[in-house]
């Protein structure tokens, strides 16, 4: 135990990939190894989320200044983790948590208290010599993850006319992760073209994708499709489509208002009746956040009318949190669940929601957040957990792009001890093709 107990705890105010503040991490052991973690920030945030603490001072960075979960950090957290083996994860993290007491860890926040979380990991894994998807995993094959790449925004991600926040590209019919990769950046490229030579701004939202003013939300999916095709791939076979609708953002009142588009307001059935008919026209597999995140019911009637056919992925409903996803399970909603870890704000409760995924025959999406840092974290996790799907934006902006190429090592690294999830992450959904 001795190389691996906790000797120091650094904490300081960075910016993300938005310019907001938010937290870095360094765990130091006995050892000397060190581990670092950056945490990330969202947008488009469910309101069951755990909390950011921000410190509201409206004169320094507008009120989003972290220095009171840094406070938290030295004056509370620090003093009860010092001398705790790294290797004790579930000790570390249930301290913290106890420490906050809240159900939405509003006392400390889910910022301060992560970023402990994941730099100890981080520093156990460097410790034990081994990579960290090897150090969390413990074992001899893993997959890698197929990407949804955000190629296109809308929503609360971009300032243009589209309702839908992000339009997504899956490269599963590609033979490994690195064959994804090029095929996504060959389509996202012609994409480029595609929109220049039909007059659109190429201008880029908070992932990635670009964010023109288009004719309606199908155009934008017509006009990947056409990438697609221009890029020497066959949709539906090469690579399908995704979508994250974000529908809490454009929920006003018990109706789907389409505000940035057309004004069109929508009951929960016909906004599934919407999904439909793109479901039947183009070749889209997976739906995240069809519906508001308390529309308990209209969940209830996508995964009915929809989850044989396609993935129904639970975001801001679920938000990472084993009650909330467990009251889903129960009452049938969805058949997949995204995973970001500020939602719930330390890797082992991240860890058993995904085992409690896999158990219950949900698929598993591995997210980044759309305010962003360096930090690979969620590529290791997506390797290490067999999640079989990530989330990571687009193929431009670095923040998004360090977590392709952490994948693109790991990749290499595993050799014949790695594969490619490919078609059989969604195989349910792709045999209708």
């Amino acid at each position: 135990m001795e190389k691996t107990t906790i000797y120091k705890i650094k904490a300081q105010e960075i910016l993300d990939s938005r310019g907001n503040p938010t937290i870095r991490c360094h765990i130091i052991l006995d050892s000397g190894d060190i581990g670092v973690a950056s945490i990330p920030s969202g947008a488009s945030t469910g309101t069951h989320e755990a909390l950011e603490l921000r410190d509201g001072d409206q004169k320094r960075f507008l009120g989003k200044g972290v220095l009171k979960a840094l406070s938290n950090i030295k004056e509370i957290i620090t003093p009860k983790i010092i001398g705790k083996d790294a290797l004790s994860q579930e000790e570390i993290d249930s301290t913290m948590i106890r420490l906050d007491g809240t159900p939405a860890k509003s006392r400390l926040g889910a910022n301060a208290i992560l970023s402990v979380s994941m730099a100890t990991a981080q520093a156990a894994a460097n410790a034990s010599g081994k990579p960290l998807y090897d150090y969390l995993g413990k074992k001899d094959r893993y997959l890698l993850p197929v990407p949804q790449i955000n190629i296109l925004n809308g929503g609360s991600h971009a300032d243009n006319n589209v309702d839908i926040q992000e339009f997504m590209i899956v490269p599963a019919g590609c033979p490994s992760f690195s064959e994804a990769i090029r095929t996504s950046a060959e389509v996202f490229h012609q994409l480029k073209k595609i929109l220049k030579g039909k007059g659109y701004n190429t201008s880029v939202g908070d992932e990635g994708g670009f964010a023109p003013n288009l004719r309606s939300n199908t155009e934008a999916i017509e006009v990947i499709l056409e990438s697609i095709q221009k890029a020497g791939y066959q949709p539906a076979r090469d690579v399908f489509l995704a979508l994250d609708a974000a529908a809490s953002e454009f929920y006003r009142n018990g109706k789907y208002v389409f505000h940035k588009s057309d004004g069109s307001e929508k009951t929960s059935e016909q906004i599934i009746d919407f999904y439909k008919d793109l479901v039947n026209a183009y070749p889209i597999i997976s739906i995240e956040d069809g519906c508001a995140e308390d529309d308990w019911e209209g969940w209830a009637l996508m995964t009915q009318e929809l989850g044989k056919k396609i993935q129904i992925v639970g975001d801001d409903i679920f938000v990472t949190n084993l009650e909330r996803f467990q009251k889903g399970i129960q009452q049938g909603i969805g058949n997949s669940i995204l995973i970001k870890l500020n939602q719930i704000g330390t890797l082992s409760e991240t860890i058993q929601v995904i085992d409690n995924a896999h158990k219950n025959d949900y698929t598993t999406v591995i997210s980044h957040r759309s305010g962003e840092t360096s930090d690979t974290f969620i590529a290791d996790l997506s390797v290490a957990l067999d999640a079989g799907q990530v989330k990571t934006g687009s193929l431009c902006r670095s923040e998004r792009v360090e977590k392709y190429n952490r994948l693109l090592e790991i990749e290499e690294e595993l050799a014949d001890r790695g594969k490619y999830a490919g078609t059989d992450a969604l195989k349910k959904y792709i045999t209708r093709f």
